[in-house]
């Protein structure tokens, strides 16, 4: 997954009104968006359902591509709280059909402590 990892580079939570008019075309009738973080045009939202990775492409992010991520794919994960001299904390990802996993970086480790909450509550069931 390396086009995926550090994608986000270090994030912050976004607007939930704002994402869920985003990805309206893509969420089904009983899917809510529950967290959603962003850096500059990439975005990760964690839904009740599943995680989607938006990677705006290109020069003017015109173009766009949607991976949807079911929490049943995730096979472990694991978070890496800030240091002194790495400020970000970090959040790994392994699913069922990848050998590495995807990472992405926080800039407030209380992010990373409510996104693993999220991921606990629909994987550990």
């Amino acid at each position: 997954m390396g086009l995926l990892s550090g994608m986000l580079g270090s994030a912050s939570e976004a607007n939930l009104d704002k994402v869920e008019k985003q990805i309206a075309s893509i969420v089904i009738e009983d899917e809510s968006v529950e967290r959603a973080y962003q850096l500059v045009r990439d975005m990760i939202v964690l839904t009740n359902k599943r995680i989607i990775v938006i990677d705006k492409q290109g020069m003017t992010g015109r173009k766009t591509e949607y991976l949807s991520i079911p929490y049943r794919s995730i096979v472990r994960y694991s978070i890496e709280s800030a240091g002194h001299f790495d400020l970000d904390s970090d959040l790994k990802l392994w699913l069922s059909s990848t050998h590495e996993p995807m990472t992405f970086d926080f800039r407030k480790a209380e992010n990373v402590a409510d996104i693993i909450k999220v991921i606990t509550r629909h994987t550990c069931h």
